[in-house]
């Protein structure tokens, strides 16, 4: 059954099994789990941070440093799609008392500069402070590209904020990068042979940061947990929160090693995930080329994300049928109803084989003339 509907639905590996089985223990709370040590001081190595500290999920880390930079009645910049924002259950103003303001995406993704310049407060009793500018990478799927995150830290340091990065998917947006360069170099642009390396790629991008979410049990395949990195001090206060939120695990190693072997084994593979993807998104583009009107939109996919805009005349005659062939997607109503908006993610545990019935399903789909659902 191939399930499109995330790359958190991946299972471990035989190797990483393999590594779990044999990782060794400890007790993490008392910092003595060998596992997630090493785990912590390779991911700060690789990325360019003092240290890091392991905690079961990216919502939790991500809160963990934002409750670390900014106190009870702070203000985060975010962007209206962030997951710090939009998917996390309100938890920076619930449990952290921490003003969002929230500012409207760009298309590509990215926040104008003057808007993020704009809604920093004034030093006024009427306002809460800014403390933070919050970026996330991919967003969507997309890339958000360097220049613009140097430019975003250029303007926090100006104003004299602190920046955080939600990085879930920040290897694959550092993969994409890589390969774009690789591209550049190829073309006859000459660019620094270390840049295109992914993991190099990933230090750049963490480099315009203070501190830095990263998912493991996304497109790393890990089984459960992520990562927050930044400067010792922060780290030191994201543990406290940690364990105020109910995040110290005891013998973590059997997880730690399985991110451990992520990190090390899962990260170049990644731009196979995108390849999968694009192969996709062309595939169905095909499949729907022949439709009435524009019943389906296929936006390009970048990384390992593409998303399907159904016309909401088909659009339950066309989830009913990736339903009969097995295949499993996510998807919402638009806020107007008209459309229903599919995202499709690859991931470890889709393969050529997948993506292939995948298109040939939808090509059946519209080869065999659409059914229009009536009111």
């Amino acid at each position: 059954m191939p399930d499109f509907r995330s790359d958190t639905v991946t299972r471990p590996t035989a190797a990483m099994r393999e590594a779990m089985a044999a990782a060794e223990l400890g007790d993490d709370v008392f910092g003595d789990d060998p596992s997630v040590n090493r785990l912590e001081a390779y991911a700060a190595h690789m990325l360019g941070f003092d240290a890091a500290v392991f905690a079961p999920s990216g919502t939790q880390t991500n809160l963990m440093g934002l409750m670390s930079h900014c106190e009870r009645g702070e203000e985060a910049i975010v962007g209206q799609q962030w997951h710090t924002y939009r998917w996390e259950a309100g938890g920076m103003a619930v449990l952290g008392s921490i003003q969002p303001q929230p500012l409207e995406n760009a298309p590509d993704g990215t926040i104008p500069l003057a808007l993020i310049d704009s809604a920093i407060k004034p030093d006024d009793p009427h306002f809460a402070r800014t403390r933070l500018v919050c970026m996330e990478n991919t967003t969507g799927g997309k890339v958000l590209p360097l220049d613009y995150l140097r430019s975003v830290r250029r303007l926090a340091t100006t104003r004299g904020l602190a920046t955080h990065l939600d990085g879930a998917r920040l290897f694959n947006a550092a993969v994409e990068m890589a390969r774009r360069r690789a591209d550049d170099e190829r073309s006859g642009d000459p660019t620094d042979a270390a840049s295109t390396d992914p993991r190099q790629v990933a230090r750049d991008i963490c480099a315009q940061f203070d501190s830095v979410s990263v998912c493991l049990s996304k497109g790393l395949g890990a089984p459960i947990g992520s990562l927050l990195l930044g400067s010792k001090p922060l780290i030191a206060r994201a543990r406290r929160w940690r364990k105020m939120l109910g995040g110290g695990m005891r013998q973590a190693g059997l997880l730690a090693a399985a991110a451990h072997h992520a990190l090390e084994h899962h990260i170049d593979r990644m731009a196979l995930d995108h390849q999968r993807a694009k192969r996709l998104a062309d595939g169905l583009v095909r499949a729907a080329a022949n439709q009435p009107g524009r019943l389906a939109i296929v936006e390009p996919a970048q990384t390992n994300i593409l998303f399907i805009r159904i016309d909401g005349t088909i659009a339950e005659a066309f989830a009913a049928h990736l339903a009969q062939h097995d295949i499993r997607v996510t998807g919402r109503a638009t806020s107007d109803g008209s459309a229903m908006v599919q995202r499709w993610v690859t991931h470890l545990d889709v393969d050529d084989s997948d993506v292939d019935h995948a298109i040939g399903a939808v090509q059946e789909f519209f080869a065999r003339g659409t059914v229009i659902n009536r009111p």
